[in-house]
């Protein structure tokens, strides 16, 4: 049988495991599912007779050789930090190697390696990064293949609680690692292009300017800038492009909330805060806040943050039980980021009853035979349940279908890449499909940033 070995067994691994498993007697495939926590990975299996669980430490040099060398093909679902020594050991025993995570500078370093060895390296397969890049440049090269020029690409996409489990007033709960959405925006400004001029906002600003979106049956959401949306430019061949902007979707009204952490310092990762193992929430939120003899801490927050108590943003903090005195923090020596993210667990975190929702949104803004046109393509998908979620649905299935496409030759280019050309994006945007991961394309005339070209049109 041919064996494929999974480092790693977290919350995006599920429908990874799942998918695999289901072609493995088809495909003749044995999957090795390895984690740190032995119990973690047997749980994925499901018992199924395809399947090995073992404990792997990827620390442990001789162990993750051992693995590496037994493999036809290696899928890394760690930290993207942890993949390096992965991919370093791909090369010495000439295995291929997928990931889901950001292309390194490290990683890309292995590139000449990669391609030495007739071996391919797909990074950046996950969702996002990954169906925004196959999505995007799936219209993109339909476009330029019609003779079309482009004038402006954005592309937004969250991870959010679906409508059916939105049941507190920040319209949100974690479906994804917690850290980075504390952190989100943070080591940086945001910068973009918007009408042939570089913009950039400051971290201090960013939740504060944002775009709204509609999604149709799904309402209105907003987008706040991605801290570099000039990444990908020559990547997607836009390097003349006169607006290129990507974001993040939250429901409207989230960013303005957030915004509040961010002013009070509560998001900050820089520095321990002292006694924070014995710490209340209430002694957290007062530590930001200043001394008075007589108010208390509730009137001193308002009055930093200018709201009144009838404002809705004084209820989503009343939601968090920020101002609990029993509730307490039980970190060591934990950043003020840390403690908020120790908070927000306690009333984000996904019930076993509910779903989340991953919404995709693209703008393409284009000329063609002198006309400018513009096409919206936008994907919703709903998760099934707690482990089954959509965020595990679609980093895992594509990253799993890029495999399974590699094992049976169909992906060939050998070296350290993303998903961008059509031998990967279109078999995998196909299948996608049949899992719910359905793009809808509207077109319409091109509106820019210019309102009066909309009322040009009505």
């Amino acid at each position: 049988m041919r064996n494929i070995l999974i480092i790693g067994a977290g919350r995006s691994a599920s429908s990874l495991i799942q998918y695999l498993l289901n072609k493995s007697n088809e495909q003749n495939l044995h999957l090795t599912i390895g984690d740190l926590s032995l119990e973690l990975a047997q749980r994925k299996t499901n018992n199924h007779p395809n399947a090995t669980a073992i404990q792997l430490d990827i620390h442990n040099e001789e162990q993750r050789n051992a693995e590496i060398q037994k493999a036809d093909i290696v899928i890394s679902m760690l930290p993207a930090f942890m993949h390096i020594e992965v991919a370093k050991d791909c090369i010495k025993f000439k295995k291929h190697m997928v990931t889901a995570s950001y292309v390194s500078d490290e990683m890309q370093a292995l590139d000449a390696d990669a391609k030495a060895n007739n071996l391919v390296f797909m990074n950046e397969i996950g969702l996002d990064p990954g169906i925004d890049h196959m999505s995007a440049m799936k219209i993109l090269d339909e476009i330029r293949e019609k003779g079309g020029k482009m004038l402006l690409f954005e592309s937004f996409c969250g991870g959010l609680v679906a409508p059916e489990s939105d049941n507190n007033l920040w319209n949100y709960k974690f479906t994804w690692a917690p850290r980075n959405v504390v952190l989100a925006g943070q080591g940086g400004a945001a910068k973009f292009i918007q009408e042939g001029k570089y913009k950039y906002i400051p971290y201090n600003k960013l939740f504060r300017r944002t775009e709204f979106l509609v999604v149709e049956g799904y309402g209105k959401f907003e987008g706040y800038a991605n801290r570099d949306s000039l990444k990908y430019r020559s990547v997607y061949g836009l390097d003349d492009v006169l607006t290129l902007y990507r974001g993040t979707i939250r429901r409207v009204g989230f960013s303005k909330a957030w915004n509040m952490f961010v002013q009070l310092g509560m998001t900050d990762d820089n520095y321990p805060m002292e006694n924070s193992e014995t710490m209340s929430f209430r002694e957290f939120t007062n530590s930001f806040l200043p001394y008075h003899p007589t108010d208390s801490v509730e009137i001193k927050m308002r009055l930093a943050l200018n709201i009144e108590q009838d404002d809705i943003m004084w209820d989503k903090l009343l939601e968090l039980d920020l101002f609990n005195p029993n509730k307490i923090v039980g970190l060591k020596n934990a950043s003020p980021a840390q403690i908020l993210e120790r908070i927000l667990n306690d009333a984000w975190t996904l019930q076993p009853h509910d779903k989340d929702m991953i919404v995709m949104y693209h703008k393409f803004g284009y000329t063609l035979n002198g006309k400018e046109q513009q096409i919206d393509s936008k994907m919703v998908c709903i998760g099934d349940d707690q482990t089954y979620t959509a965020m595990a649905k679609t980093v895992g299935l594509p990253v799993a279908m890029a495999t399974l496409q590699i094992l049976n030759g169909n992906i060939k280019t050998p070296g350290v890449q993303l998903p961008i050309r059509k031998e990967v994006y279109e078999p995998i945007l196909k299948e996608l499909e049949e899992f719910g991961v359905v793009f809808k394309e509207t077109i319409m005339p091109y509106i820019g940033y210019n309102p009066d070209k909309l009322v040009a049109t009505n």
